[in-house]
This record gives C-alpha cells, sequence and structure tokens, in this order.
C-alpha cells in the first residue's frame, strides 16, 4: 500500500517536472523481469521507471540509497567484497518471481554516449535462472531533451525484451564467456532506444537534419526512432566521407542558425497567413488571456517563493549536471507539500480550519493551471515571433524555404545511401 502510494506520488510529480513521453511498454508485466537502463541523470532515472510499470520494482543503486546497495570501487575498495552478497540477494529477488531495477553504466554520467557495461546484470540473471527463474531482460532508454531544466522533455522508449535462458551456458564454468556475451546483447538492446553520439556537438546537426527530411517526407519532425538512425547514419558518413561530411554539416548548421535568428522551424517555411485564421487566432488567446491571467496572476504570487527554492539550492549546492534535477526534484518534493501546510495552517488561523483545508486543496489545481498557461503563452508568443518575422517578410521566407528544400534533398539522399547499412531492417523514415 504504502509502495503504491509513493510510486502515484513520484510519478505525478516526475510528469509535473518533466514532459513525460513513453514509447512502447514491456513486452511482459509478470513473473521475473530485469530492468536495465542508461543512467545520465541521477536518481531521476530510477524514478522513471513507476512510470512504466506498476509493480514493484526493487532497485539496484550505489549504497546506501537502496535496499539492495551496490559497492562502487571508486567509492570504498574494501567493501566491493559485500557485492557478492548483492548479487546473490538480487538473483533471490528475480527467484521470488519480483521485478529488479539495474543500471549497468554503473554511474551516472553527462557523456552523450553509453559508458562500458559491467557485467553485474549478466552474472544477476544467470544465477536467478540457475535457480529456475525465467528471467527476461528489459532495456529501458532514457533521453532527455535538458535534463536540468523544469518542463523540459524526456522519452522513455521501453526496447525489446532479452530473454535470459538463450544466452545461458549449459556449465557453470562457461558463465563468463556467456556473461560477456549477455552483456554485448544488453549493451545493443540499450543502443537501439538511445541515442549515442560521438559529441554533444552532434545533436543540433542530428535535429536539423532529421527535421528536413521529416519536413521532406511532410511528417512530424523529432522522431525518437528516427533520430537514433540519423545518430548512427553520422558515424558511417564522418568516418567515410570527411570532406563531405564537413561540407554538409556547415551548410545544416548554418541553416539552422539562420532558422534560430527568426526562432522558426523548417515547418513554419511553410506557413500561410490568411486574415481569417489571423484574426480567430487573436481572437481565441485574447479570449483566453482575459479568462486565464487573473488565476495565473494568483497562482504566479502564492508559488513565486516555493518555485525559486529548489533553483536556489541547485545554485547554492552546484552539484555536477547530472545529479542537477535530482536537487531540484527531491528540494520540490520536500518543499511543496511543506508549502500546502502553510497555506493550510495560516489561513485556518484566520479563517478556520475548514476553510484553511479548502484553500490548500484549491491551491493544486492552481498550481496546475498556472503551469499550463505559462506553458501555452510560450507557445503563443512564439507562433507571434514567426508571424511577425516572417508573415510580412516573403522574400527572406522564400530564401530560407529555398535553401531549406535544397538541404532536405541532400539529406535525403543521405538516407537512401548509408540507411540500408544502419538500418538494415528500416529505411531511415
Amino acid at each position: 500500500m504504502l509502495y503504491a502510494f509513493l510510486r502515484a506520488v513520484v510519478s505525478f510529480a516526475l510528469r509535473l517536472f518533466y514532459q513525460v513521453k513513453v514509447t512502447g511498454s514491456p513486452a511482459r508485466t509478470g513473473g521475473p523481469v530485469m530492468f536495465v537502463g542508461n543512467h545520465p541523470n541521477g536518481l531521476i532515472d530510477p524514478a522513471l521507471i513507476f512510470v512504466i510499470t506498476p509493480r514493484h520494482v526493487t532497485f539496484m543503486a550505489k549504497a546506501p540509497l537502496f535496499r539492495i546497495p551496490v559497492y562502487r570501487k571508486q567509492d570504498n575498495p574494501a567493501l566491493t567484497q559485500r557485492n557478492e552478497g548483492t548479487l546473490d540477494a538480487a538473483a533471490g529477488a528475480l527467484i521470488d518471481g519480483r521485478a529488479i531495477t539495474i543500471f549497468p553504466e554503473g554511474r551516472s554520467h553527462s557523456e552523450p554516449q553509453l559508458a562500458e557495461l559491467k557485467t553485474g546484470a549478466a552474472r544477476i540473471a544467470f544465477k536467478a535462472a540457475r535457480g529456475g527463474a525465467p528471467v527476461t531482460i528489459i532495456p529501458v532508454g532514457l533521453t532527455y531533451a535538458e535534463k536540468h531544466l523544469f518542463r523540459s522533455e524526456v522519452l522513455i522508449d521501453v526496447g525489446e525484451p532479452i530473454e535470459v535462458k538463450e544466452f545461458l551456458p549449459a556449465a557453470p564454468e562457461g558463465e563468463p564467456k556467456a556473461a560477456r556475451e549477455l552483456t554485448r546483447a544488453i549493451a545493443s538492446g540499450l543502443r537501439r532506444v538511445t541515442l549515442n553520439l560521438e559529441s554533444w556537438e552532434d545533436l543540433p546537426l542530428i535535429q536539423t537534419a532529421e527535421a528536413l527530411y521529416a519536413f521532406r517526407l511532410g511528417e512530424k519532425a523529432q522522431d525518437p526512432e528516427r533520430l537514433r538512425r540519423f545518430a548512427r547514419g553520422v558515424h558511417l558518413f564522418r568516418a567515410e566521407q570527411p570532406e563531405r561530411f564537413e561540407r554538409v554539416r556547415g551548410e545544416l548548421l548554418a541553416f539552422q542558425r539562420r532558422l534560430a535568428l527568426v526562432r522558426a522551424d523548417p515547418d513554419d517555411l511553410t506557413l500561410v497567413y490568411r486574415p481569417g485564421q489571423v484574426y480567430g487566432f487573436a481572437f481565441r488567446n485574447l479570449a483566453r488571456l482575459l479568462v486565464g491571467l487573473p488565476l495565473a496572476a494568483l497562482g504566479f504570487a502564492l508559488f513565486w517563493l516555493p518555485y525559486q527554492v529548489p533553483h536556489g539550492l541547485a545554485r547554492l549546492t552546484r552539484p555536477s549536471l547530472d545529479i542537477e534535477a535530482t536537487v531540484k526534484f527531491a528540494a520540490a518534493l520536500v518543499v511543496a507539500p511543506l508549502w500546502l501546510l502553510l497555506i493550510f495552517l495560516a489561513v485556518g488561523w484566520r479563517l478556520g480550519f475548514l476553510a484553511g483545508f479548502l484553500v490548500a486543496a484549491l491551491a493544486v489545481p492552481l498550481a496546475l493551471l498556472t503551469r499550463s498557461f505559462v506553458e501555452h503563452w510560450d507557445s503563443v508568443l512564439n507562433d507571434v515571433r514567426v508571424f511577425f518575422t516572417l508573415g510580412s517578410r516573403t522574400r527572406l521566407k522564400a530564401l530560407l524555404l529555398a535553401e531549406g528544400d535544397k538541404l532536405a534533398a541532400e539529406v535525403e539522399r543521405l538516407a537512401s545511401e548509408l540507411g540500408p547499412r544502419v538500418d538494415p531492417a528500416a529505411r531511415l523514415s
């Protein structure tokens, strides 16, 4: 009961902190399951497992954070001998038919690609399999847009299951080699659900190329699977055709900078502004402003201080990028209920505790309305900026459209050339 309550609270809070998107779902909902994930964002990563499964999940993490601690050599070499007992405990959980989560990179980090995986996950799986458990390993890819920022996007991508019995050797002496093979399979599964880059400088290049390709096909940009295939294609393109790569890279990034100056996307270049649509847009949003602004202003006034506390704590403690969101999220989980309690006590002291309870209860939907109001007007103001930048500047729009169309054709040619080798089972779209 307590676990279900905590899971519901954390899942709800995560969806407030981030814009969470989930692709796929665990193919298996019962029995012994091991979730394995990449680890770019501290304690946020294990918390996101709550979003994809209602099961009671035991986490393996750096001691002493969770019930099954892992003793890392870099933390305390003298304690690493305890890991054998840790592996036995984790295997025992699987034998009991439970679900566990492990991050086989062994550490949280902000590198643009997966770190080398440890073999601990495979060893646990084999121990459990020899104990009669039909263990399934489920890769979970976590891709953050800007992991340290409130209301940024995070994609949870659930991969294809890996059946441990297919890797289990006939004799125990074959396990070291089999563990390496299973670890390679886990790494391959995680690469299919994560965005692996040679450097973070490649990210705007891949995003621009993918957006132009989607524009060419008339599809929606930011498709996670297509972005991953583009990332793999960039590796090949850079290695095999370095001169052409540098030329295309320069042209794409220059185009991306020109779009950024007018705060536009490739899709904006094809927009046709008709008077009726413009007037309708203006009327709808002015009406929404008149209705929503007073409530949003009240929400701003009521929640400005608690909103600042997590950001202030992060500035004060200066955590590394991979745990900054953990600091902010944990602070928000503590500050938010305390602030609601303070509202309840303050109003209750002046007007009675029933009034205090009602005001505190209404404060929650007010906070959600304020957040929705801010997100909506961020989008509206961006549309207005694009309208005033491109709507009356037909020559600039035509030049950008021609340049974008030319680059989209180049990207499409590259997709045709590299696609069969990047993913023989699917084209880059």
